[in-house]
């Protein structure tokens, strides 16, 4: 079967950033090194990260929040007693934004306060609240660098797996000359892209599914599957984070679209199929995790159909096309995922479709009794040819995570 590629659409981001699509929260603590943390802002950005800056007290003493604001195009936080953000519990979804927290420059003060847990003002809180990996960039005065007090706080962190980023040595404002200078930006942005390591799908084109179809039957009712689309979505942005280019072909759905993500918006299972094959040529990785409907009515009515006295109302349904068993069946194939939502016998019927469409992975979950459907969490059993891997129920964007991590894997023990 000869496909059509209409067009191919424009990849959104640069892998070769190396923090794209990561959430920085950036705390700023109180010295004159302060002022750097505008540079940092802007390096962060440059290397593709959304940043978002909590001041403490001290440090609106050095440099404002208007700077940072314009700077990271975010509003910048200062207090737990803001009470237009703290009405929502602002400091916690503020944690649990943040993929990684990153204090710059990170004073004596405050090192001490973070190693004796402390949760005095909204920075500390943060620290406390996240599960991200937190940061520290040192930066002081060279005598309290060296300070007993000062190594003892700092070790103590270190063995929590907080990071240490510097700090340098050279001339100080004060006049000294020693270490404690803060990095510079493009040193503590290395430093973090570091940490964070290598990235599994760095260049590689990802076409994902995501939602339900709809098939109408006439101009205001319609049949269609029970999808909220987040899981597909959660996909897409972890194969973003990951490095890749993704497309993201979406059913009727109220999602945002995930940064650095091509997102074709469709409303019926011809019109994404219509979508997937006009994309897939590119794709070396094909995820769908879309809820296509098996069916859709053999005619749509052009007008609203009437009750007229009738206390039923016959259905003539079709077939529509398998997406998933077309991609599979390509000559010049991408690395094929599927997903299986099942009420029972999830390992034997998702075993079965794996076989049967030739897949290389398929994550299977149990969907009904407020399980799957329409929630933040789920958890997933990953089933490829000659293995099988249970993830935990968890945050749908762990499990995206998760599972990106093993498509990984996989494609690249395929491609060897």
């Amino acid at each position: 079967m000869t496909q059509q590629v209409t067009h191919l659409p424009e990849r959104v981001g640069n892998p070769a950033e190396p923090l794209a699509s990561v959430n920085v929260l950036l705390g700023v603590s109180g010295g004159i090194a302060a002022y750097k943390s505008a540079e940092l802002v802007r390096r962060l950005r440059d290397a593709g990260a959304d940043v978002r800056v909590v001041l403490t007290e001290n440090a609106a003493r050095f440099v404002t929040a208007l700077t940072f604001q314009a700077l990271s195009g975010h509003p910048v936080r200062t207090s737990l007693w803001d009470e237009s953000a703290e009405a929502a519990m602002g400091h916690i979804e503020l944690a649990r934004w943040a993929d990684e927290i990153l204090v710059a420059p990170a004073s004596a003060d405050l090192i001490a306060r973070l190693s004796n847990g402390h949760a005095d003002d909204l920075l500390t809180t943060l620290c406390l609240a996240t599960s991200a990996p937190v940061a520290i960039a040192p930066a002081m005065n060279q005598q309290m660098w060296a300070h007993p007090a000062t190594q003892a706080n700092l070790a103590r962190l270190r063995e929590r797996g907080v990071r240490v980023f510097g700090p340098a040595s050279g001339e100080q404002a004060c006049g000294d000359v020693g270490r404690g200078r803060l990095l510079e930006a493009s040193e503590l942005v290395a430093e973090l892209a570091a940490a964070r390591g290598p990235r599994e799908l760095a260049g590689v084109d990802v076409l994902v599914t995501a939602g339900p179809t709809f098939e109408d039957i006439d101009p205001v009712r319609f049949i269609g599957n029970r999808s909220s689309g987040r899981m597909g979505f959660a996909v897409a942005d972890a194969a973003a984070r990951a490095g890749a280019f993704v497309t993201l072909v979406a059913g009727p759905v109220h999602l945002a679209t995930p940064p650095r993500v091509t997102r074709i918006d469709v409303r019926s299972a011809r019109e994404m199929r219509d979508a997937v094959f006009a994309h897939v040529a590119r794709a070396k990785i094909f995820i769908s995790a879309a809820a296509v409907g098996d069916f859709r009515p053999q005619s749509v009515a052009a007008h609203k159909l009437k009750k007229s006295g009738a206390s039923t109302l016959e259905l003539s349904l079709v077939q529509n096309p398998d997406i998933l068993a077309e991609v599979a069946a390509l000559a010049q194939r991408p690395f094929v995922v599927g997903f299986a939502a099942e009420t029972e016998q999830m390992e034997e019927f998702a075993r079965a479709k794996l076989e049967r469409k030739q897949l290389d992975l398929i994550a299977a979950n149990q969907v009904g009794s407020n399980l799957g459907f329409e929630r933040d969490d789920n958890a997933l059993l990953l089933l490829w040819p000659n293995g099988r891997e249970e993830l935990p129920q968890a945050d749908k964007r762990e499990l995206a995570r998760q599972l990106v991590a093993r498509i990984a894997q996989l494609r690249d023990a395929v491609a060897s």
